[in-house]
């Protein structure tokens, strides 16, 4: 009766607001696509709510359909055949180890899964169960051993198309027993919570029900079931509420934002997922490198500590998001690239490229090629499949962050600009 009573006195606006938080509720709870247990609510280290990521769509539904389509927001994901790059055809579904040692990508009706074979008989197999890597590059694969994730010993890498040996893999069989920890997993998911495993256990175990696939809004924004729920409730409030805002954040807030996963391999002082945007970055972890030996410093993983050596950083107030649009698929926009670089290097603002004017040069155009080659790394070493008799070893190319000259590069670009290509 209570209840009639209040229902009774409330306006039809309130009516309106009540309904849609209602379903804003229902619908973090049923529908949550980046999570494998919609049962529970998901939570990061402070006990903060995350909410489904389409429950963002309707104030910005642009900025959340270009996201969609980005590198960080495909960075992880439940494996399926649509996510899984390589090809499982019988004539380019094998890694050979050796002349009687070969792991085959295999589909069993709506599973994936690497088997291994020794003398053409099968002695272990293990299923895709999350993909690593948009694909833009490269992906590599985990499988679920109860609440325990391991590395699959076979990667794909996307510029030969083909499988290969998993980085830091032997190269003699094939290796399942890779222990991925939840540092790991610290960059490639939104969330992740470990639980205390059986007696005598070590290493991460896993909450199932509190893994966020992918890079998505609330790993930057922070969660945001509170966010949603106050401006249900307050609709004509525009002001952001309980929501991390970038712009109203100092550089190197920013800076450490990005620096959680891409200041390379870092020494670790607090859990795992208990660094928030906006936080010091340096008291959650500590850098394993120095800046003072570029030459240290590799281009897979580490783009911040190569930026903070390039004079472009130290002589203005850049951050990442002077030339990344994070919200945008921006891959392969060398001119989009080269346009932020030109609207400082225009000869007012900053000393302006000096390179002789070239038949077919548009310095606009591509300053990235020059001045940010893609170079091999020295941590992302590959093995092509069927060429583990060759002993052929291939690295990674991936562009430095460290803004320079490079004269070889220059003068490869030259040529081929001259080539037509």
């Amino acid at each position: 009766m209570a209840i009639n009573n209040f229902t009774g006195k409330i306006g039809n606006r309130n009516k309106v607001i009540l309904f849609l938080f209602t379903f804003v509720c229902l619908f973090a709870t049923l529908c949550r696509s980046h999570k494998d247990d919609s049962d529970s609510v998901v939570q990061n280290a402070y006990g903060q709510a995350f909410a489904v990521p389409a429950a963002c769509q309707p104030c910005h539904g642009e900025i959340c359909k270009s996201f969609a389509g980005t590198a960080h927001f495909r960075d992880s994901r439940p494996a399926s055949g649509s996510a899984i790059r390589g090809s499982f055809a019988a004539d380019s579904n094998r890694f050979i180890y050796n002349p009687s040692t070969a792991v085959r990508m295999e589909r069993k009706g709506d599973s994936f899964y690497q088997t291994a074979y020794h003398s053409g008989k099968e002695y272990l197999s293990k299923p895709f169960d999350i993909v690593i890597g948009s694909g833009r590059k490269g992906q590599s694969y985990l499988y679920w051993d109860n609440k325990k994730l391991y590395q699959l010993p076979v990667s794909y890498f996307t510029p030969a198309d083909c499988w290969c040996k998993s980085p830091g893999y032997t190269a003699d069989s094939p290796v399942y027993n890779r222990r991925v920890p939840v540092y790991c997993v610290e960059c490639h998911a939104t969330n992740a919570r470990t639980v205390v495993g059986k007696s005598r256990e070590y290493g991460d175990f896993f909450d199932k029900r509190q893994l966020i696939y992918g890079i998505d809004c609330e790993r930057c924004h922070g969660p945001g079931a509170a966010h949603i729920q106050f401006h249900t409730e307050h609709p004509g409030e525009r002001a952001g509420v309980y929501i991390l805002n970038a712009g109203r954040m100092s550089r190197q807030q920013k800076l450490d934002a990005c620096a959680l996963c891409h200041s390379g391999s870092r020494f670790p002082l607090k859990p795992a997922f208990s660094f928030r945007v906006g936080d010091t970055l340096n008291a959650f972890s500590e850098a394993k490198y120095t800046e003072a030996n570029v030459a240290t410093l590799d281009v897979h993983g580490n783009q911040y500590g190569l930026l903070t050596t390039s004079k472009c950083f130290n002589q203005s107030q850049m951050d990442c998001s002077s030339c990344h649009q994070v919200h945008t698929n921006e891959a392969g926009d060398l001119k989009g690239y080269s346009q932020r670089c030109m609207s400082c290097h225009n000869g007012s603002l900053h000393k302006a490229c000096t390179m002789p004017p070239t038949p077919g040069l548009v310095l606009g155009n591509n300053c990235i090629d020059c001045h940010m080659p893609a170079l091999p790394s020295q941590k992302i070493v590959l093995q092509l499949s069927n060429a583990a008799d060759t002993g052929r070893d291939i690295s990674n190319l991936v562009r430095t962050h460290h803004i320079a000259i490079y004269p070889a590069y220059v003068k490869a670009f030259l040529k081929n600009l001259k080539g037509g290509r």
